[in-house]
């Protein structure tokens, strides 16, 4: 009763292209789902990728160990890199830290106070005192006047973190440090970096 026949029916039109428009139809749900995994999956092989991943680390790995040996600076870690940095390096193995002695110095405490003997034992605590009192008098003098040669070689440049930077390098012991010392004890500072 209310259906149309075949013959009332309109032909579709023809699709045009509107200004603006994309120029094709839209994809159906299924279409667009199987492109995505199409894309998602990639033809790029999964394995190959880490593998070569894995080798590009392994290489910049290998250049930033050489750099700690050799002191370029091109290839440093980025907290080794910069002025500042070099500055906080040179400054602190130019000077003889009483922190660099601690690691020996809590050896010979362990000895002694684990010695048994009452009298060895009593020089081992008071070793441990003076050990104490002299770090952290050596690390307050270093940091204050770290900051003011700082603050008047680089007052434009960032000095954040420079002076932990300073402290946990001079609590190393100046054989093990990296980047290697490039400066002998005592040895004057340039003025420019």
């Amino acid at each position: 009763m209310f259906r149309r026949t075949k013959s009332e029916e309109t032909p579709a039109p023809a699709a045009t292209a509107k200004p603006g428009g994309k120029g094709r139809p839209t994809p159906s749900r299924k279409e667009a789902e199987a492109a995505a995994k199409a894309r998602a999956k990639g033809a790029v092989d999964k394995k190959a990728a880490k593998a070569l991943l894995r080798e590009r680390r392994l290489a910049e790995n290998n250049r930033m160990r050489q750099a700690m040996k050799t002191g370029d600076e091109q290839h440093l870690p980025a907290r080794d890199q910069g002025p500042v940095r070099r500055f906080v390096r040179d400054r602190v193995d130019a000077r003889l830290s009483m922190a660099e002695f601690l690691l020996p110095l809590l050896l010979a405490i362990m000895v002694l106070s684990y010695s048994g003997n009452p009298t060895l034992m009593r020089y081992g605590n008071s070793l441990w005192l003076l050990t104490i009192l002299l770090v952290t008098f050596d690390t307050i003098w270093l940091t204050f006047r770290l900051k003011r040669e700082l603050r008047e070689r680089f007052p434009d440049e960032s000095h954040k973190g420079a002076v932990f930077y300073a402290v946990l390098r001079a609590m190393q012991l100046r054989f093990l440090r990296l980047p290697k010392p490039r400066v002998k004890m005592g040895q004057k500072l340039p003025e420019r970096y």
